[in-house]
């Protein structure tokens, strides 16, 4: 079948057909090609992490001029995902958990340094895994006591964040004495 009656039939122009017969892959094609080996750059340098919105950002800082849509699409087409978050820390199920009782009862004014402490255990999302912090707080002078940083996060924790403290011995010791008493109500 020669070219004219394949134009007449696909109802495509001749000079049209006869372009893309000397030339079979578009100018975009070829930019849509370069842009994907700078896309899987930025996103392996970002460890896979980066998602189009953060891509598109990367190459508009080298001075690479496309839409963030496109950069989408290129990457939908060649199947290039983002990796997701880590998975929350749940609850071992057993036992319950112990609810320490409220001994200050909201009374947030202290007159005494090394009087009332509070406590609380929070985790940090790290690339290595899940980090636990424990971190005593003196209530009269509003500022950390100690702290404890741990990968696993078990009951001596609390007890063991007066480690790096900066304060009396008797207030170390007192804080070791409640942190004993605390731990017989929870047994």
């Amino acid at each position: 079948m020669g070219g004219m009656t394949m134009c007449r039939v696909l109802c495509v122009a001749r000079a049209g057909f006869y372009a893309w017969l000397h030339n079979p892959v578009s100018a975009r094609d070829k930019d849509n090609q370069r842009l994907l080996t700078l896309i899987r750059d930025a996103c392996s340098l970002s460890g896979d992490v980066y998602g189009y919105r953060r891509v598109h950002g990367d190459l508009n800082e080298i001075g690479e001029i496309c839409g963030k849509n496109r950069v989408g699409r290129i990457r939908q087409l060649n199947r290039i995902k983002a990796v997701r978050g880590y998975k929350t820390p749940r609850r071992i199920a057993g036992r319950p958990s112990v609810v320490a009782p409220n001994r200050v009862q909201r009374q947030f004014t202290v007159v005494r340094a090394s009087q009332v402490w509070v406590t609380d255990i929070t985790y940090i999302r790290t690339w290595q895994g899940w980090l636990y912090l424990a971190v005593v707080i003196d209530l009269f002078a509003r500022n950390v006591a100690g702290w404890s940083m741990k990968p696993t996060l078990s009951r001596t924790r609390a007890g063991r964040a007066d480690d790096g403290r900066v304060a009396s011995k008797t207030g170390r010791a007192a804080l070791r004495q409640r942190h004993r008493y605390s731990m017989q109500e929870a047994r």
